[in-house]
C-alpha cells in the first residue's frame, strides 16, 4: 500500500465494517495513526440520523412518548423551577392544607402495619447464622518481630509481676505514667496510697468519674464609690485596687478614677479584669500611665480593647518607666498580628523595669525575645536589691527596730570592703591551686557580721582591729594558704 502524498489523510474502509482507519503523515520520515468507532444505537447505525431535524422528530411524538421522554431526561437548566425538572407527577387533587402531625402518623402507623421480610434461618439464642468469620492468621514477619520484641526481666522480676495482685499492678502502672491502663480515680488513688475503688479492677466496669460541685466564687464586693474617693484622696492605706469582675461601671467613674490615677503616690496595684473596658476608656487610661510613677502592676485582662490600643498602653509605660507587671490578654481580638506583635517586642526590648508580661503572642520570634528580655529584667533588678542591701548594711542604713543589735554592724564597712578581694583570692586558688587545701579546724566558725554576738570590750591591745579582720573576714583565705590562725576572744 502506498502513502499518500505528506499533510494529506486517507481512508479506508476494510472489510465492510463501521472501523475507520485515519491515516495521518506530517513528514516523510513520521507518521501518527488514530482508530474511531460510528455511533451505534441498539446495534443500528445512526448515520441516516445525522442530518435530520430534531423539531421533525419531535413534531412526529404523542404526549405520552413526549412524557416517558421527560421522565428519562433531566434538562440542565438551572432556570427551571425544580417542579419541573422532577420527574415525579402527582395526578391526585390536593386534599388539604398540609397537617404535618397528621403526616407523621400515617407515616408511622405504616411501618408499624408493613410486616417484615421473613427471615431465611430464625434467629436462636447461641446458635451462628450463616458462615463465621475467623480472622486470618499474621504474616510470618509480623509473628518474628512479635517474638523480638519479648524482653527478658529475669526470674525474679517475672515471679514478682505474676504473684502481683490487680491493685498492685495498678500501683505499678500508676507510678510508671500508664495513664490508658487506668482512670482518673485508680490513678489519683494509687498516688494517694488510698486504696483502689471497690469493682473497678480490670475486670471491673468503666464508669464516667462524676463531677465534683465546686461552690461559685463569691461576687466582687468592692465599694466602687469609696475605692474610687479613696484614690482620688491619694489614700495612703489604699495600696491595692480590685474592680475584677464589676459590670455597668459608668463612663464617668472610668473618667474619675483615670484621672485622679494621675496624682495618685500611693496605688501599686490597680486591676481591671472584665469590666467592659473599652478603647475610649483606654485612651485616657494612658494618659494616665503616662504621669504616675508610683503604679507597679497593672491588669486590663478580658476587655475589648484593640490591638493598636494594647501598643499605645505598651508604649506609654516607656514614659515613667516605673511598672513592673502587665497583664493585657483575652481581648477583643485575640491575634495581635505580626505587625503588631514585633512593635511590641520591640517596645518591651526598650523598657528595662518590665518584669512580667502576660499576653498571648502568637508567633516564636516574638515570645523567645521576650523571655530573654524579661529574664535580664529579672536578673538586673535581683542585683540591684543585693548591691542596694550591701550598701545599706555598710552605711548603717536600718530599720531602727531590727532584731540584732546596732553593735552587730560596726565591721560591716571592713567587711564588705574585704569581701571582693577574698572572692577573687578563692577564684584564684580555686583555678591555680598552689598547695593541696589544708581542712579548718572544728572548731573555726566564719560568722557573718549581722550574725555575730555583740563584741565585748576591747582588751588594752592595739593589735585589736587587725586581730578582728584576720578573725572575721581572711580566716577561709589563711585556711587555704595553710597559715595558723591566733586564737582570739569570738574561738
Amino acid at each position: 500500500m502506498s502513502l499518500p502524498s505528506p499533510k494529506k489523510e486517507s481512508s479506508l474502509l476494510e472489510n465492510g465494517c463501521s472501523k475507520i482507519l485515519h491515516i495521518s503523515v506530517t513528514s516523510s520520515t513520521t507518521k501518527t495513526s488514530t482508530m474511531t468507532t460510528a455511533a451505534k444505537l441498539y446495534g443500528k447505525g445512526l448515520d441516516e440520523y445525522e442530518e435530520m431535524d430534531v423539531d421533525q422528530l419531535l413534531s412526529q411524538l404523542t404526549a405520552e412518548e413526549i412524557n416517558m421522554l421527560v421522565k428519562d431526561v433531566d434538562p440542565d437548566d438551572n432556570l427551571l423551577p425544580p417542579s419541573q425538572r422532577c420527574s415525579y407527577e402527582c395526578d391526585k387533587l390536593p386534599t388539604g392544607p398540609l397537617d404535618r402531625k397528621k403526616l407523621i402518623e400515617h407515616i408511622n402507623k405504616q411501618a408499624m402495619e408493613t410486616p417484615d421480610q421473613p427471615e431465611v434461618k430464625p434467629y436462636v439464642a447461641g446458635v451462628v447464622r450463616g458462615k463465621k468469620w475467623i480472622p486470618p492468621a499474621p504474616p510470618q514477619k509480623q509473628r518474628d518481630a512479635e517474638e523480638q520484641i519479648a524482653i527478658d526481666l529475669g526470674d525474679e522480676y517475672e515471679q514478682a509481676l505474676n504473684d502481683a495482685t490487680q491493685e498492685e499492678i495498678i500501683d505499678l502502672a500508676a507510678i510508671l505514667g500508664f495513664h490508658s491502663m487506668m482512670n482518673q480515680d485508680q490513678y489519683h488513688a494509687s498516688l494517694l496510697n488510698k486504696g483502689q475503688p471497690v469493682g473497678m479492677g480490670w475486670d471491673g466496669i468503666t464508669k464516667a468519674t462524676q463531677p465534683k460541685a465546686y461552690p461559685q466564687e463569691p461576687p466582687n464586693d468592692t465599694d466602687v464609690d469609696k475605692t474610687l474617693q479613696q484614690v482620688k484622696d491619694d489614700d495612703h492605706e489604699l495600696l491595692t485596687l480590685n474592680w475584677n469582675n464589676i459590670r455597668n461601671i459608668s463612663d464617668e467613674k472610668f473618667t474619675d478614677l483615670f484621672m485622679a490615677l494621675r496624682e495618685n503616690t500611693h496605688l501599686e496595684t490597680l486591676s481591671l479584669t472584665n469590666v467592659g473596658l473599652l478603647d475610649r476608656h483606654a485612651l485616657k487610661l494612658i494618659e494616665a500611665l503616662e504621669k504616675n510613677s508610683t503604679l507597679k502592676v497593672l491588669n486590663v485582662e478580658t476587655n475589648f480593647l484593640s490591638p493598636p490600643v494594647v501598643l499605645r498602653l505598651i508604649k506609654a509605660l516607656l514614659v515613667q518607666k516605673s511598672l513592673e507587671e502587665f497583664r493585657g490578654a483575652n481581648q477583643r481580638c485575640q491575634v495581635f498580628g505580626n505587625k503588631i506583635e514585633m512593635e511590641i517586642t520591640s517596645l518591651i526590648e526598650q523598657n528595662p523595669t518590665i518584669l512580667r508580661l502576660g499576653l498571648h503572642l502568637e508567633y516564636n520570634d516574638a515570645r523567645q525575645r521576650v523571655s530573654a528580655h524579661l529574664q535580664r529584667n529579672i536578673d538586673r533588678n535581683h542585683h540591684e536589691h543585693h548591691e542596694l542591701r550591701k550598701l545599706n548594711f555598710s552605711s548603717g542604713n536600718r530599720p531602727l527596730d531590727h532584731p540584732v543589735h546596732k553593735d552587730c554592724y560596726d565591721h560591716a564597712d571592713e567587711f564588705y570592703a574585704n569581701l571582693a578581694e577574698v572572692e577573687a583570692a578563692r577564684e584564684r586558688e580555686r583555678l591555680f591551686p598552689s598547695d593541696p587545701p589544708v581542712k579548718p579546724r572544728a572548731n573555726l566558725v566564719v560568722e557573718h557580721p549581722t550574725n555575730m554576738k555583740p563584741p565585748s570590750p576591747p582588751p588594752e591591745s592595739d593589735n585589736i582591729i587587725g586581730d578582728d579582720e584576720n578573725r572575721l573576714y581572711d580566716q577561709g583565705a589563711q585556711a587555704e594558704e595553710g597559715e595558723s590562725v591566733g586564737d582570739g576572744d569570738h574561738q
